[in-house]
């Protein structure tokens, strides 16, 4: 879509850097520039406010990804691109089935009741909790490391999602970029099992060991 919207050398594109690099790599083949702006705190997709700060006369446009399950705010973005002319592109994830849907929310609803010590994901927004992402408030990444290290070994298959922010990746890296919400979701950001399959017993299981690991979550002094 940016090649046919004829984006090439000499254009800069701004992309979202928390994620995988896919979209950052895109622009970068056809011989444009990746410019990372941050996200918001709330949906992990793109901050229209830094978006628009990122905006110099060789912006050819914008690319959305929404993240998680939960979609970007996308009319200040088209706004924006009304306004100077810009491509404002989306980037979706793959829809689950209704029933699907249903037991994922079910899953994530049980989740928020119930977990102490962790941030729980906004519910705004049709969330369809593709991921259940909580943070792990603390002191950064070694916090949140530890509470992933612990929960594993009590049978939690959680993950990390997001290891390394593109722009912090050697291909991406550059001087100046300063974003602070992308750093910050990237050290403390955690995905829980929301899977429909899940029966209640396993859903108690993340519930208590979460719950059992609120010591972790004590800042050092």
């Amino acid at each position: 879509m940016l090649r046919a919207a004829g984006v090439g050398a000499g254009d800069e594109v701004v992309v979202p850097a928390f994620g995988n690099a896919e979209v950052a790599e895109a622009v970068a083949l056809l011989g444009a520039r990746p410019v990372f702006a941050d996200i918001d705190p709330v949906t992990y997709c793109l901050d229209a406010g830094s978006v628009a700060a990122s905006v110099t006369d060789r912006t050819a446009g914008v690319v959305v990804v929404h993240r998680f399950g939960r979609r970007a705010d996308v009319t200040p973005l088209r706004e924006l691109g009304n306004r100077h002319g810009l491509l404002v592109l989306e980037r979706g994830e793959a829809d689950a089935p209704g029933e699907e849907l249903v037991r994922r929310r079910e899953r994530a609803a049980y989740l928020d009741a119930r977990l102490k010590g962790v941030r729980t994901p906004d519910s705004g927004d049709g969330h369809t909790y593709q991921q259940y992402v909580v943070r792990v408030p603390g002191n950064g990444r070694p916090d949140r490391d530890a509470f992933a290290r612990a929960l594993r070994a009590r049978g939690v298959a959680c993950r990390i999602p997001v290891q390394t922010p593109a722009h912090r990746l050697p291909g991406f890296r550059r001087p100046g970029w300063t974003l602070p919400e992308t750093e910050l979701a990237a050290d403390e950001t955690l995905a829980l099992p929301v899977d429909p399959a899940l029966t209640k017993r396993e859903m108690q299981r993340i519930v208590a060991a979460c719950n059992a690991l609120g010591g972790l979550l004590q800042p050092a002094f």
